[in-house]
């Protein structure tokens, strides 16, 4: 295992760690958040263990693991001949191991139901859409890590909304959806291909379909196609696409960085 692949686990682990410990000092208990399986189309299958009650709102989250583990892979694969440097590759370790982490936590929260689970699940969405900012303004301004740790700080404290508004999680992740946008089309404005840009209109459409299947789960469930496959199935299906859409709309624009014109002063 590479120095930067390294970093980029315990860097991940230990943001997890910490927000886990904050969790339970008990400072989110007021959180609103959804409990039960009521919120969820697919009924659970008596039986079956508390991890797999739902099973596949459940197995569908080692698709988060696969996918995070495919592109470490695909990162050691390539030290040898790639033209990146080790701060891009470590901004790509950092992104795979948030996807490895995040799997296993949207099945926690699946199989334990507990309020705690559902505000860690919903605290570390936060800094996955705002890495994609981070690794966009290397691209452009060069290698900041006072900057990207800030943004990163920045997005897990913007999760106190939640304390204030029972919609204040929805309004931050809808900002965050909305700079990691706009931050991508400014990225691929500046030195897009148009590889890159079929990558990223492929993303946003994954984004939203990951929103709207979610959101519409219950209402989709009259349907025949949704009542096995539930809305919140497929949703889940269209984040693992948006991730890999942006590992591979990031990834093109790293490997095009030295043919872009110079960095520019933040």
């Amino acid at each position: 295992m590479k120095a930067e692949t390294g970093q980029a686990l315990l860097h991940v682990a230990g943001g997890c760690c910490l927000c886990i410990a904050a969790i339970s000092t008990g400072i989110f208990a007021g959180v609103s958040v959804q409990v039960g399986y009521e919120h969820y189309a697919e009924a659970p299958v008596p039986g079956l263990p508390a991890f797999l009650a739902m099973p596949f709102n459940s197995l569908i989250n080692l698709a988060y693991v696969l996918l995070g583990c495919y592109w470490l892979q695909r990162g050691e694969s390539a030290r040898g001949g790639s033209t990146e440097g080790p701060r891009a590759r470590y901004l790509q370790d950092t992104f795979a191991a948030m996807a490895v982490i995040y799997g296993p936590v949207q099945w926690l929260r699946m199989g334990t139901q507990a309020p705690w689970a559902a505000v860690l699940d919903q605290w570390l969405t936060l800094p996955i859409f705002a890495w994609p900012v981070a690794w966009c303004l290397y691209l452009e301004w060069g290698w900041k890590p006072g900057l990207f740790l800030g943004i990163e700080c920045l997005s897990l404290a913007s999760y106190c909304l939640a304390l204030l508004h029972p919609w204040g999680f929805e309004i931050t992740l809808g900002a965050h959806i909305l700079a990691t946008v706009g931050q991508a089309l400014h990225t691929q404005a500046w030195c897009g291909s148009p590889s890159s840009r079929a990558y990223l209109g492929l993303g946003v459409l994954s984004c939203l379909g990951f929103v709207a299947l979610k959101l519409w789960d219950h209402q989709l469930a009259r349907w025949r196609l949704f009542q096995r496959f539930t809305g919140h199935f497929w949703s889940k299906v269209c984040d693992v696409l948006q991730f890999h859409f942006a590992f591979l709309f990031l990834t093109n624009l790293s490997s095009r960085r030295r043919l872009c014109p110079g960095e520019k002063k933040p």
